[in-house]
Formats: C-alpha cells, sequence, structure tokens
C-alpha cells in the first residue's frame, strides 16, 4: 500500500544523501559545462542510483552493515577514494585551464567517445565504496526497518530524489555553462570539491 508519508521520508533521506557534493554531482556538473553527454551520463547517475536502492531495500544493506569487516573494508576503501578524488580536484584546480573544463570538439566527435563518457561516470559510481555505503547501506537499511508494505513508498520516494536532483543538476549547470565555465569559477569550484572530498575521507577514515 502506498504511503504518502513514507514516501515523502525516502524523499528527504534520499535528497539529504545525494544532494551533498560529490564525486557523482561533480562529474554532472563537468559534463554539462563542457556540453558533451550530458543525458547519457544524468541517465547513467540515475540508474545506479535506483539500481543500488533497490538492492539495498531486498536487505542486503542490512547484511553488510551486520558484518564489521566489510564495513570497515567499505570505510577504508570510500576514504581511500574520496582522498583520490579530492586531490585530483585540487590538481586540476592548480593547473588551471590545462585540465579545466574547456569543449573540444573534436574529442566529442572521436567514435567511441559516448562509450568512454558513460565508462567514466560509471567508474566514478560503482567504484566509489561512499556511493554504496549511502545506498545500499544507510538507505537499505532505513528501508528494511520499515513494515513490509511502506518499503515499496520508501524506496520510491529514495528514488525520486535521484531522479529529480540529477536532472535538475544537469540542467541547472547546462544554463548556467557561460559562468561555470569561466577559470576562476571553474577553479574554486574544484577547489571545494577537492577540500570537500579530503574533509569526507578523513571523516569515513575516523568513522572506519
Amino acid at each position: 500500500m502506498f504511503s504518502q508519508a513514507i514516501f515523502l521520508q525516502g524523499l528527504g533521506l534520499g535528497a539529504s544523501l545525494i544532494m551533498p557534493i560529490g564525486a557523482q554531482n561533480a562529474h554532472v556538473i563537468r559534463t554539462a559545462v563542457r556540453g558533451r553527454h550530458l543525458l547519457p551520463t544524468v541517465a547513467a547517475c540515475i540508474l545506479v542510483d535506483v539500481a543500488l536502492i533497490a538492492l539495498g531495500m531486498s536487505g542486503f544493506g542490512a547484511l553488510i552493515e551486520s558484518s564489521p569487516r566489510v564495513m570497515m573494508a567499505a570505510r577504508w576503501g570510500g576514504a581511500a577514494f574520496l582522498l583520490w578524488y579530492g586531490l585530483r580536484c585540487l590538481r586540476s584546480a592548480w593547473r588551471g585551464q590545462e585540465d579545466g573544463v574547456a569543449d573540444d570538439g573534436a574529442a566529442a566527435a572521436q567514435p567511441g567517445s559516448a562509450f568512454r563518457a558513460l565508462g567514466l561516470v560509471l567508474a566514478l559510481s560503482l567504484l566509489n565504496p561512499h556511493v554504496y555505503l549511502d545506498t545500499v547501506v544507510l538507505l537499505g537499511a532505513v528501508g528494511s526497518s520499515l513494515a513490509q508494505d511502506h518499503r515499496t513508498s520508501f524506496a520510491a520516494g529514495a528514488m525520486t530524489a535521484s531522479l529529480l536532483w540529477f536532472s535538475g543538476l544537469g540542467l541547472a549547470a547546462r544554463r548556467c555553462a557561460f559562468v561555470l565555465a569561466r577559470p576562476k569559477v571553474w577553479r574554486a569550484i574544484e577547489t571545494f570539491t577537492g577540500l570537500t572530498m579530503l574533509v569526507l575521507a578523513a571523516l569515513l577514515a575516523r568513522a572506519a
């Protein structure tokens, strides 16, 4: 039975986990500013989240949470990934336009570039243990604790949050591309993203 209150609970919790700056969000913004393969990038982020939320709601999240060793490995893996991504963003900010978001029509026209772009967003999503902690473990644990007839409403809310957020983020970033593509603005974004990733990495390592 559908419950609006439980749906909104899933929507709110899902949004609170998805909206903070992270590897997926930064990549969607970068893709939107470059103006290349935005639709498949956004679609991939949404589909990955939907699949992982469904996996967590199946009880897999609670199973992982009950294993201290798996949780510790996930936290250390997430910390390592966030450290790498944070340093990558700071390097991009330091080097400026060389690693920036300037559009390159030739690169966009290369055969297979869409598949490479899709492969990159899948790697940022599926190889990031932090994504599993948010979707499979946390959302899955909360959803699995609900009554059986409320779990579908909760999952639908969390999945809707992903759909609305990534779609809105891609559209907003694309419309603001003329501002975001400015070297100084992009370097500020990269610096903020990098520092945020380092803080999250430290918090995950401390929890582990």
